[in-house]
C-alpha cells in the first residue's frame, strides 16, 4: 500500500534549504525573478520527492528570513515531516529557533535535522554544531532523527538524509481518505482555458473532477474542472498531496491566500474561537483584549484575546477566546501559530477545541474538557456545554473533529454516557430525564382536575416542554415502557381509567335524564346546566360520548345515542322509500324543524348514511347497515 507524506523545510535564511531540496529531487522551487536575483527564497516553493518504494513525498519549501515568517507559516502548516535545515558553517541561529518553535506549536511529531553545507566545515567545527544541535533537538516534543549532514555541492550525505526522511515517513500518522475535505489555499492565478487555479495542501478528504466545491469564508462556489498533484492530471486528489484545482464557476478576484477549499456543507466560518494557548518564556504575557497575529492554515488573521484566567504568563499555557478581526475556517484540533502584533515575533501557540463558540467565554475547565484527545468525552463536553439547545449532529465532522465515518459509532458510545440523540441533535441524558418526571407528574396532575378527561392532550405536552422533538422523544420512550397510554391525540398513566367522582354522580344522572327527555331534538349543555356550570355539564357529556351513550352533532348539540340512531333510522327508511327527500320531506317524518333537522342531516352526510344531491339527500354507503324502523 503506497504512503504519501508531507515535508516541510524550515531553518534560518541562506541556510541552504533550497539548494538541498534541488539537490534531492533536481527542482529549484525558487519560481520568482526577484528570489534568484536576492538569493532568498522569499514565497513558497514545492517539489516532488520519492524516499522508497511505495512512499512518495511532497517537500514544501519555505522563507528562512525574518521579514518572511508568516510565509514560512502558511507553507509549514499541514506539513506532516519537518526537514530543519541548519548551516555546518554557522550553526543554530535566531530563524533556526522561530522556525523549531513554529513547527512543536504546529504539532509536527516527526522530523529530520540537516547539517546542510558540510564542505564549508571542519570535522571539529560540524562536530561542535552537531552538539549544540542535539541538545535542542532533545528538548523538543517532535521526534528527531540523529541530525544528518550533507552538502548540495558534494552531495556527500543526500543518502543518509533520504534513509533518514524515509525513516521519519514511516513514523507519520496517515491522513483520512474518507474524513471531510479541505484544502487551505497557498496560491491562486489564472490559466488559459483552465481558468481560476488554487493550489495547496489537501489536509483532509479527498476531492474529485466534476465535484462541487465552496471557497471559505467568501462562500463562493463552484465546480472542480480539473485537478493536478506534482503537475500530472487526476481524476482526485487524495489527503497530503500538492493539489492543483482548477475552478470553473469562481472568479480569480474572489479568491487568496488563506482561503480554505471545501466541498461539504458541514464547514462554516467564524469570527471567534476557543483555544488552548502556550506561550514561549520569552514572550509577554496575554492579557485582556492583547491584540495579537494568528496564523491558522494559510491564513494570518488579526485576533484580540481574552484569556479564561484573565491572564497567561510567558512560558505557561491557559484557555482563551479569540476574537477575530475577520471571518476564517477551523476545525476542533486544528493548531495556529501567535505571533505579536508589533515588533512581530513568534510569541506562542494555540490549538482550537471549539471553532463556533458559544457567544459568551466558557470557564476554563469547560474547555480543558473539550480538549481532551478521546473523542467520545470530547462529544459528551460539547453536549454538555450545549444545555438544552442540543449538539447539531451535522457539528460532529467540524466542531467536534469526528469523521463523519465514525460519528454514529461515537453516538453510541456517546449513549453509554447518557448522551441521548433527539431528532437532529445530541442532548445530556438529564434534560431528558428531567422532561420524563416533569411529563408524568403533569399528566398525574391533569387526572386529578380533569377525571372526566381520557388523558392529557399530546400538544399540550409539547407545548409544556418547550421543545417538540424532546416531548415526542420521552412520549414514546414512556409508552415503550409501558408507564403511559398514547390514546388518539391524549396520553394518560397506564393505570388511569377516566371515572365520575362521586361528587359528579347526581349531576351526571340529571344530564342522562336530560339527554334521554330531550329525544330528537338533542340539547346543548346550557339547555341542561340548571344550578351548574356549563363547562362542568359539557365535561360530563364529553364523558358519556367517549363511554359510548351519547353522540355529539356538530359543535355543541349532545343526543342520546338510542334517540339519535332512531332519528337515523327514520330518516334513512324515508330516503329509501322516496329514492330522495327534500329537508321538508324529511321535516314532515321527523317533526323537526330546520334549526334541529339540518345539522342531523349533515351529521349523516359525514357518517356515509345519506349523501346531499343538490337540495335532496340520497341514500349513502352505510345505510344498508340501518334496517326499518320499528
Amino acid at each position: 500500500m503506497s504512503r504519501h507524506v508531507v515535508i516541510g523545510t524550515s531553518g534560518h535564511v541562506d541556510h541552504g534549504k533550497t539548494a538541498l531540496v534541488k539537490a534531492l529531487t533536481g527542482i529549484d522551487t525558487d519560481r520568482w525573478a526577484e528570489e534568484k536575483r536576492r538569493g532568498i527564497t522569499i514565497d513558497l516553493g514545492f517539489a516532488p520527492l520519492r524516499l522508497a518504494d511505495g512512499l512518495t513525498a511532497s517537500i514544501v519549501d519555505v522563507p528562512g528570513h525574518e521579514h518572511f515568517v508568516r510565509n514560512m507559516v502558511a507553507g509549514a502548516a499541514g506539513v506532516d515531516l519537518a526537514l530543519l535545515v541548519v548551516a555546518a558553517d554557522e550553526g543554530v541561529m535566531p530563524q533556526t529557533v522561530e522556525h523549531l518553535a513554529i513547527l512543536e506549536f504546529l504539532g509536527v511529531r516527526t522530523g529530520v535535522a540537516v547539517l546542510s553545507k558540510r564542505d564549508l566545515a571542519d570535522a571539529e567545527w560540524l562536530e561542535l554544531v552537531r552538539a549544540d544541535l542535539v541538545e535542542r533537538l532533545d528538548a523538543s516534543p517532535i521526534t528527531w532523527e540523529a541530525p544528518v549532514a550533507a552538502s548540495a555541492v558534494t552531495r556527500d550525505g543526500l543518502d543518509e538524509l533520504v534513509a533518514a526522511l524515509g525513516r521519519a515517513a514511516e513514523r507519520a500518522s496517515s491522513r483520512a481518505a474518507d474524513d471531510v475535505f479541505r484544502m487551505p489555499v497557498d496560491r491562486v492565478f489564472s490559466i488559459a482555458g483552465a481558468g481560476t487555479v488554487v493550489t495547496g495542501t489537501a489536509w483532509n478528504g479527498t476531492v474529485q473532477v466534476g465535484q462541487d466545491v465552496r471557497v471559505l469564508p467568501a462562500d463562493v462556489r463552484g465546480r472542480v474542472r480539473g485537478v493536478e498533484v506534482h503537475g500530472e492530471a487526476r481524476e482526485r486528489a487524495e489527503p497530503g498531496r500538492r493539489t492543483a484545482l482548477a475552478l470553473a464557476g469562481i472568479d480569480r478576484q474572489a479568491v487568496t491566500r488563506g482561503d480554505v477549499v471545501v466541498t461539504s456543507d458541514a464547514w462554516r466560518p467564524t469570527v471567534a474561537l476557543d483555544a488552548m494557548i502556550t506561550l514561549l518564556p520569552t514572550a509577554r504575557p496575554l492579557t485582556q483584549r492583547s491584540r495579537i497575529r494568528l496564523h491558522l492554515g494559510t491564513a494570518e488573521i488579526m485576533a484580540r484575546v481574552t484569556p479564561a484566567d484573565g491572564t497567561i504568563a510567558p512560558g505557561a499555557a491557559g484557555a482563551a477566546r479569540l476574537r477575530l478581526e475577520a471571518l476564517t475556517v477551523a476545525r476542533w484540533g486544528d493548531r495556529g501559530v501567535l505571533r505579536t502584533y508589533s515588533p512581530v515575533t513568534t510569541m506562542g501557540g494555540c490549538v482550537v477545541v471549539d471553532p463556533w463558540p458559544a457567544p459568551r467565554p466558557r470557564r476554563p475547565r469547560a474547555l480543558e474538557r473539550r480538549a481532551v484527545s478521546d473523542p467520545i468525552e470530547r462529544l459528551v463536553a460539547f453536549v454538555d456545554a450545549e444545555g438544552r439547545r442540543g449538539l447539531p449532529m451535522a457539528a460532529l465532522p467540524v466542531r467536534v473533529g469526528i469523521r463523519p465515518a465514525d460519528v454514529r459509532d461515537a453516538q453510541g458510545a456517546a449513549a453509554a454516557k447518557n448522551v441521548t440523540p433527539i431528532g437532529d441533535r445530541l442532548l445530556a441524558g438529564r434534560f431528558v430525564d428531567e422532561l420524563r418526571v416533569r411529563t408524568l407528574e403533569a399528566i398525574a396532575a391533569h387526572h386529578r382536575t380533569h377525571p372526566l378527561d381520557p388523558g392529557m392532550p399530546l400538544e399540550a405536552l409539547r407545548t409544556a416542554a418547550g421543545d417538540a422533538a424532546l416531548a415526542d422523544h420521552v412520549q414514546e420512550a414512556l409508552a415503550a415502557e409501558g408507564a403511559v397510554a398514547i390514546e388518539g391525540n391524549t396520553m394518560r398513566l397506564t393505570q388511569f381509567q377516566a371515572s365520575l367522582p362521586a361528587a359528579q354522580q347526581a349531576l351526571a344522572e340529571r344530564v342522562r335524564t336530560g339527554l334521554a327527555d330531550a329525544a330528537f331534538h338533542g340539547a346543548e349543555p346550557e339547555e341542561l346546566a340548571g344550578e351548574s356550570s356549563a363547562g362542568t355539564v359539557r365535561d360530563v357529556l364529553e364523558f358519556f360520548v367517549r363511554q359510548g351513550t351519547a353522540v355529539r352533532v356538530g359543535r355543541a348539540r349532545y343526543y342520546q345515542r338510542g334517540a339519535l340512531e332512531r332519528l337515523r333510522d327514520a330518516v334513512v327508511d324515508e330516503v329509501r322509500q322516496r329514492g330522495r327527500a327534500t329537508p321538508a320531506e324529511l321535516r314532515e317524518r321527523t317533526g323537526l324543524t330546520r334549526k334541529y333537522l339540518i345539522p342531523v342531516l349533515e351529521w349523516l352526510d359525514a357518517s356515509g348514511f345519506t349523501v346531499r344531491s343538490g337540495d335532496y339527500r340520497v341514500p349513502g354507503p352505510a345505510a344498508t347497515r340501518v334496517g326499518k324502523p320499528a
